[in-house]
């Protein structure tokens, strides 16, 4: 069983439902501290899934076994039960799944903030293994790389401004979740997007202090899918987290509006 945060309901202004896909590390929640709340209030009907193994879904298999491949068909079952197509809004490693999502399934439109580029996380990753060799080691030697996180220096280094309150990054640290290597690292080296193969219309978000995609990844991925980056001042990794969430959220809302959604 998949843990589904579902809020508000489609209307007339809003008849299509938004998928919410988080990143590694963390889960539904992530969505749900602002953003389900901020979409249901105005009218859209707002849902976030949790992997397998992650937040409340269940896990079957050895955490490490869990490949994109997996995240995917799980992304795919949580848009399967909404009964009809939905625009998909992906973070991070979630963006990179919302990217495999498209390349066989069709949807109206599509976010991703702060998204692993269609090239795949070997920057990303080099960058972590130059500035912290050994956690990277012990992360590969146990197969879980929340070890790369879940402390307040690393956790606000990857996933948070310098200007963000040391309260919120607290918070989310204590609430990281264990993840799989192989889905964090092999296969986003080896299980390339095709960007080519993607009509679906795009919204790329950046936030310009993030420690973990480079303002030029997300340029690169706007590039791919033939749009232009939008990139949010004094924002970290987790835009949803970060003190002025709002703003992304209302740039998401101003653009689906704009296409008619």
């Amino acid at each position: 069983m998949l843990e589904v945060i579902d809020k508000g309901a489609c209307s007339q202004a809003h008849p299509v439902p938004l998928l919410f896909v988080h990143g590694g590390w963390h889960a539904a929640w992530c969505w749900d501290d602002h953003f389900l709340d901020f979409f249901a209030d105005r009218g859209f009907r707002a849902v976030a899934v949790s992997w397998r193994g992650h937040g409340g879904s269940d896990l079957t298999q050895p955490l490490r076994s869990c490949s994109i491949a997996d995240y995917l068909d799980d992304v795919c079952a949580a848009a399967d039960a909404l009964g009809g197509p939905a625009v998909v809004i992906g973070h991070s490693t979630g963006g990179f799944v919302v990217q495999k999502y498209l390349e066989t399934r069709t949807a109206p439109a599509a976010v991703l903030m702060a998204s692993v580029p269609p090239q795949g996380i070997l920057r990303a990753s080099f960058r972590i293994w130059r500035s912290h060799p050994w956690a990277s080691i012990r992360a590969n030697a146990v197969g879980n790389s929340v070890d790369l996180v879940n402390t307040p220096t690393l956790g606000r280094e990857h996933l948070f401004s310098p200007y963000t309150p040391e309260s919120i990054v607290d918070a989310c640290i204590v609430r990281l979740e264990p993840e799989s290597m192989r889905a964090a690292f092999l296969d986003q080296l080896t299980r390339l997007p095709k960007p080519a193969s993607i009509t679906t219309p795009m919204l790329v978000l950046g936030g310009e202090d993030d420690g973990t995609i480079t303002t030029a990844e997300v340029r690169a991925t706007a590039r791919a899918y033939r749009t232009e980056a939008e990139l949010f001042p004094r924002m970290g990794h987790d835009m949803m987290l970060e003190p002025d969430w709002a703003r992304v959220a209302q740039r998401i809302e101003e653009w689906l509006v704009g296409r008619g959604l």
